[in-house]
């Protein structure tokens, strides 16, 4: 294929609009999901029990299937990703439909559609971060990744926003409806995009597959281990998600009943945060600093992000929970599209769904404990929620301040693509 000259052609825009769609609904399920299960079982654990089914598919899983993105048509796993997902959470919407008081049975479905849609984001999040590159212009790289996490967060906005309120008046079947509909809208949209690709020579047999994919997920930990920075960056990354975790599993908790307000307020709360991440992607996407200046933006971001989530535990009300959590947004925002970006630049190709999925693995390795950690600790403490936050916040911002004392990690933030000089030679950014 010609190399893209702009950055909405059309392969990138049928992609970036059919996730568009998809976010949206997959934000109102999220709240269907977590008003649901509160309402039908009142428990922090279970809660707690839901978010892991929703993450260890994704840890285990998160090597092998960025080996098999970069052996298997991207394009091809994406728009099967979204049908597999659109089908599965159409099933429930039926379920909760036909049978609204088997609450049981709806657990256990629930349970098994969290799962699923959870192995084949696994699949789904390496291939779609692995094709912007072969779909972008090298120097609009950092703006597609803020043009689609602006999409993510538009669309969070509009799900979140709503979600609280479509709930108490339609209900969780049609929640769900809309989520499964906008997968299988999203995976249309995709049939039509084409992303270019160089793959390997298939092998004879299963046998044979299976034993490369074991090397290539070798290969890709090798090749994150070589590098310091990238190292010190993942296992920062681990540390943090842990600690973030309880937020987003005992946020209906601390809504309702530390704050005595109602399930719209979840909804608004989170969609000030979608709104501040989205200026922060923006931010990021528009403006270019020298490698070592963001670099230091970057760890001050993650310190401020710290300190502003612990803080939420002190609010009196959901308005002020709003606000820390919109500026929370902002420099999260900021954050993710620039080690997107620097990910993307220093990953060759061939190799980079495998470094995409050793990103979820590693970075996510501790979130499914924490998950179920949060809603035992919550019931142990007597769901007193501030005390978590303020400590979750704490941890978060020593963790920090502990990795912006590695040189590794710090010259890792600040790369600098290879700069051509007058006799076309190139000359390195900081590593």
């Amino acid at each position: 294929m010609t190399p893209p000259a702009r950055l909405f052609n059309r392969n990138f825009f049928l992609l970036w609009q059919g996730q568009l769609i998809s976010k949206i609904g997959n934000e109102a399920h999220y709240i269907a999901l977590a008003f649901w299960v509160k309402h039908a079982t009142g428990s922090a654990t279970l809660m707690g029990a839901f978010m892991m089914a929703a993450t260890i598919p994704r840890v285990i899983l998160g090597p092998f299937a960025g080996a098999f993105t970069d052996r298997h048509s991207r394009r091809g796993i994406i728009i099967v990703a979204d049908i597999i997902c659109g089908i599965s959470v159409l099933s429930l919407a039926l379920l909760l439909w036909l049978l609204p008081d088997a609450i049981d049975l709806l657990l256990w479905w629930m349970f098994i559609v969290t799962a699923v849609v959870a192995t084949v984001s696994s699949f789904f999040s390496p291939a779609m971060s692995a094709s912007i590159p072969d779909i972008v212009p090298q120097e609009k790289i950092a703006a597609a990744n803020s043009a689609g996490a602006a999409s993510n967060q538009i669309s969070g906005f509009l799900g979140l926003g709503v979600g609280g309120l479509l709930y108490r008046v339609l209900g969780a079947p049609l929640l769900f409806f809309f989520d499964g509909l906008s997968y299988v809208v999203a995976g249309f949209f995709s049939s039509f995009a084409k992303i270019p690709q160089k793959l390997p020579e298939k092998r004879a047999n299963w046998r044979e597959t299976a034993a490369q994919i074991r090397l290539d997920v070798k290969e890709g930990f090798a090749y994150v281990w070589r590098q310091p920075g990238l190292r010190a960056l993942f296992i920062a990354a681990s540390a943090l998600n842990f600690f973030f975790t309880p937020v987003a599993v005992l946020l209906p908790f601390f809504v309702e009943d530390t704050l005595g307000s109602t399930s719209d307020w979840m909804g608004y709360m989170l969609a000030g945060m979608g709104v501040g991440s989205l200026l922060g992607y923006l931010v990021a996407g528009a403006i270019r600093l020298p490698g070592p200046t963001r670099s230091r933006i970057m760890i001050f971001s993650m310190i401020g992000m710290s300190i502003l989530i612990g803080a939420v535990g002190l609010v009196a009300n959901p308005v002020q929970g709003l606000i820390l959590l919109f500026f929370t947004g902002i420099l999260n925002g900021y954050i993710n599209v620039n080690l997107a970006t620097v990910l993307q630049l220093t990953t060759p190709s061939e190799i980079r769904g495998r470094v995409f999925g050793l990103l979820v693995t590693l970075s996510a390795g501790l979130t499914p404990i924490a998950m179920g950690l949060s809603g035992i600790l919550a019931d142990l403490v007597s769901q007193n929620i501030p005390l978590i936050f303020v400590g979750c916040g704490g941890f978060a911002t020593a963790v920090v301040l502990a990795a912006s004392f590695n040189h590794s990690f710090r010259d890792y933030l600040g790369f600098e693509p290879p700069k051509a000089s007058p006799n076309g030679a190139t000359s390195e950014g900081p590593q």
